[in-house]
Formats: structure tokens, C-alpha cells, sequence
């Protein structure tokens, strides 16, 4: 069974830092596109950053660029979002999602991916 789960949320204060991981079990992520989606409340879902599977090439959200770092780790079955000077407006749940085949990633709001983890909670405030 595939299964993506995340972890490293948690609440930290404007200008801190969290790392989250995206654990992949039931597969290696060779083969598959990693996005990291966000979603506020009342806010509609939208992807901050992607790795593609075809030439690790990454992407990022305006707003993030510059702070955050998605990265593969040498396992190669968890992926890492790295958030640097975080702001009150990162706030939300993050989602890791995996998008089948050998091929460049898209962000949006991540209609094409194919696995989906529980998300984790990240809350900036002071």
C-alpha cells in the first residue's frame, strides 16, 4: 500500500525555522513527482514548492522563494521542505503529494497528484 506521511510541524515564532519530511512507504520516489501543498482556512489549497522525478528540477511559490528548500533525502524514499525566516502567513496545513511517472512537477493546486499524506500543522506566530 502506498502512503505518504509527514511530520516537523508545530508552532514557531515569525522568523524561525521547520523542516517538514514527506516518509514515502510501499515505493521509492524515483518514479514519482513530490509537491508540498499548503491550506489555509478559508483559503483555497496551493502548492509551494515541487521536485520533478525526470531531473530533479525544482520549483517554488512566489512568496516562498528565497526562504524555503524542498530537497530529496539520500534514501530516496522522503522528501524535505526546509522553511527558513517563516512568516504568520505560512500558516496552515501542509501536505506532501506524489504524482505517478517520470516527469517535470507542477505546482497549482495539485488537481494531477496522485497520493496524498494527512498533512501536519504549522502555525507562525509570536
Amino acid at each position: 500500500q502506498l502512503q505518504l506521511v509527514e511530520s516537523g510541524g508545530g508552532l514557531v515564532q515569525p522568523g524561525g525555522s521547520l523542516r517538514l519530511s514527506c516518509a514515502a512507504s510501499g515505493f521509492t520516489l524515483d518514479y514519482y513527482a513530490i509537491g508540498w501543498f499548503r491550506q489555509a482556512p478559508g483559503k483555497e489549497r496551493e502548492g509551494v514548492s515541487c521536485i520533478s522525478s525526470s531531473d530533479d528540477s525544482t520549483y517554488y511559490l512566489d512568496s516562498v522563494k528565497g526562504r524555503f528548500t524542498i530537497s530529496k533525502g539520500a534514501a530516496k524514499n522522503t522528501v524535505y521542505l526546509q522553511m527558513n525566516n517563516l512568516k504568520p502567513e505560512d500558516t496552515a496545513v501542509y501536505y506532501c503529494a506524489a504524482h505517478i511517472g517520470f516527469r517535470r512537477c507542477v505546482l497549482g493546486r495539485g488537481d494531477e497528484y496522485d497520493y496524498w499524506g494527512q498533512g501536519t500543522q504549522v502555525t507562525v506566530s509570536s
